[in-house]
């Protein structure tokens, strides 16, 4: 079983996916799709420390950024 932040981190991911496929107009599978394809899943769970102090668009700001900064 997953331990409760794993859980929570989890859910930030998939609040991630889901304001950025708002944000965008983009399908979440295909947000799913390119968060996996550049490693987004994990940086999002490897930051939930600061991520989720933050308001629930900032995952999505955050994933964003990554991608901006890699230009996907």
């Amino acid at each position: 079983m997953f331990s409760q932040k794993e859980r929570d981190a989890n859910l930030l991911v998939v609040v991630a996916v889901e304001g950025y496929s708002m944000k965008h107009g983009i399908p979440a599978s295909e947000v799913a799709q390119l968060f996996c394809k550049h490693g987004l899943f994990d940086a999002i769970r490897s930051n939930f420390e600061i991520l989720h102090t933050q308001s629930l668009e900032e995952s999505a700001a955050f994933a964003d950024d990554i991608l901006a900064r890699i230009g996907a």
